[in-house]
């Protein structure tokens, strides 16, 4: 399973809600986007060396998921549907649904707008 930034914000702050899904998953996957906008929060953060902390312990136990070639494919192919659909969804967003889409894996996020993207699977809690 993918976690977008919500998820990955919601579990480092230690938000019990997760464990039951996090408990039951083989591995978790952090996209690259969502890391990225996790330490973008992390900076501006009143609670900068606790969250620091936590993800980087957690990160000993995620698989980092690059974007590459065949990503790009897939982002290209979303945000034409998207875009055909009349609807957009953030940017980086668009890059986390095509690295699920490319490693046909759900994503664990409280965004809505990944319901719009054909092939993507999103978990809420």
């Amino acid at each position: 399973m993918i976690l977008d930034t919500n998820a990955l914000f919601a579990w480092w702050d230690g938000n019990g809600a997760l464990d039951p899904i996090l408990e039951s998953l083989e591995q978790i996957c952090v996209p690259v986007p969502a890391l990225a906008e996790f330490r973008f929060g992390v900076l501006q953060s009143t609670k900068r060396e606790l969250m620091e902390s936590r993800m980087e312990q957690a990160l000993l136990t995620t698989r980092i998921l690059p974007a590459d070639d065949t990503t790009t494919g897939h982002y290209a192919a979303i945000r034409l549907e998207l875009k055909r659909k009349g609807n957009p969804i953030p940017m980086n967003d668009l890059w986390i649904s095509a690295i699920a889409r490319q490693h046909r894996l759900p994503i664990l996020s409280r965004d809505t707008h990944f319901d719009a993207v054909h092939g993507i699977k999103r978990i809420s809690w």
